[in-house]
């Protein structure tokens, strides 16, 4: 968890600025701030990381892949292509969106794959949720070329890939609208927050007034504004804006840091057979937050984390855990049990999400071994830990040789 391992003087003193105010709230109360605007810095700080034309604050990852989904237009009815491989949050969107998810193949970049989308397009699709998983970044020439032949909206959750890039664009930024997160597990964090993208004016607009039920936030006077918009309350308050903002402005070092220790790793564990690493579509865009190392297949696999455990070693397969970031674990989606009726209970399932058949996704899920990378690591921790990696692995495979 880099962002929470660099907690220091910077984040207290953008808190006391707040707490000096009295102001927790984003907007208006203009006389007493005393011109203090966290979530406005924190916006700019993020805009300043990845280039975006416009950043806008909310209360959660969960929350702005929501405004992602409601400010590119996507609602009642509409097919969205979605991965197995991703934090259940990004389909519950979704489906709080009225919306309806498709599973599509990821591939080894361990995210949806051009191939994957394509089959799963249907007469109904209208979007597709690119999910960029684990720090890293999909194939985006060949996943815009399908979304461009088929008209498709591309919306991206790259709320783990804060950072990371493709070919010099930050992802999040191929789409209509993207996302991040800055929940307490992420390279910056606000404790919980999250912020959506775009380099869309109108879809900034549509997001800025959805997000704070429908406010249109022109001028001062929160009583006389108009609601050009049905919203909901997706607000961030000051503090966790101020916490966002501190952490967003250390990304730059903790990436360097991530990026050395990452390479250091590979470098080693790269010379035990048997043992490769996710694709990265762009290796300079990698913002390094995991290593992600597969085995031979499943049983390898799991061999392999049970001989971790041992060593205490802490990687983790997302096959064998209950993580509820693959879909093997969404029993309580495939089976449409929910406390509120959904959209989906009437309209129905696009597919029986009992029987998917997925076997790419399967695959690549059931060997994939991933470890948290920490910025603050010395030279002699890594080699320690790739030493036990290696001898672990090593064990571990040795049974099959």
């Amino acid at each position: 968890m880099p962002g929470t391992e660099l907690f220091g003087i910077e984040e207290k003193k953008e808190i006391n600025d707040v707490l000096e105010t009295g102001i927790l709230f984003r907007y208006n109360h203009d006389a007493q701030r005393n011109n203090i605007w966290k979530a406005r810095e924190f916006e700019a700080e993020v805009k300043k990381v990845t280039g975006a034309k416009f950043a806008h604050a909310v209360s959660s990852g969960s929350t702005a892949v929501s405004c992602a989904l409601a400010a590119a237009g996507i609602g009642a009815g509409d097919e969205v292509i979605v991965p197995p491989f991703t934090y259940i949050a990004s389909v519950e969107a979704v489906l709080f969106a009225g919306a309806l998810p498709v599973f599509a193949e990821i591939d080894e970049t361990l995210c949806l794959s051009a191939s994957g989308i394509k089959a799963a397009i249907t007469p109904k699709t209208k979007a597709v949720m690119l999910v960029h998983m684990c720090g890293g970044m999909a194939q985006m020439d060949e996943i815009l070329k399908v979304c461009k032949e088929h008209n498709l909206t591309l919306i991206e959750d790259a709320g783990q890939a804060f950072g990371a890039s493709y070919k010099g664009t930050s992802v999040g930024l191929f789409g209509k609208t993207g996302c991040y997160s800055f929940d307490f597990f992420k390279i910056a964090t606000c404790g919980e927050g999250g912020v959506m993208v775009t380099n869309d004016e109108q879809a900034y607009k549509n997001a800025d007034s959805y997000s704070d039920h429908g406010h249109d936030h022109v001028g001062n006077n929160r009583g006389m504004e108009q609601h050009p918009v049905i919203g909901f309350n997706y607000r961030i308050g000051e503090i966790n804006a101020a916490i966002g903002l501190a952490q967003t402005r250390k990304v730059p070092h903790i990436r360097e840091k991530n990026r050395e220790h990452k390479n250091a790793l590979v470098s080693e564990l790269s010379k035990i057979p048997g043992v490769s690493f996710s694709t990265l579509a762009d290796p300079a865009g990698d913002s390094a937050t995991f290593l992600n190392m597969f085995l031979p297949d499943t049983e390898s696999a799991k061999r392999v984390v049970d001989e971790f455990n041992k060593a205490g070693v802490g990687g983790f397969n997302y096959w064998f855990i209950n993580m509820y970031h693959f879909i093997n674990q969404w029993n309580h989606l495939k089976d449409l049990k929910s406390a509120a009726k959904l959209p989906i209970h009437v309209l129905g399932t696009p597919q029986d999400y009992n029987n998917l058949h997925l076997p790419k996704s399967q695959e690549v899920v059931g060997r994939l071994i991933s470890f948290g990378i920490r910025c603050t690591w010395t030279q002699e921790e890594v080699k320690a830990l790739a030493k036990k990696i290696g001898a672990s692995v090593e064990k571990a495979l040795a049974v099959t040789a």
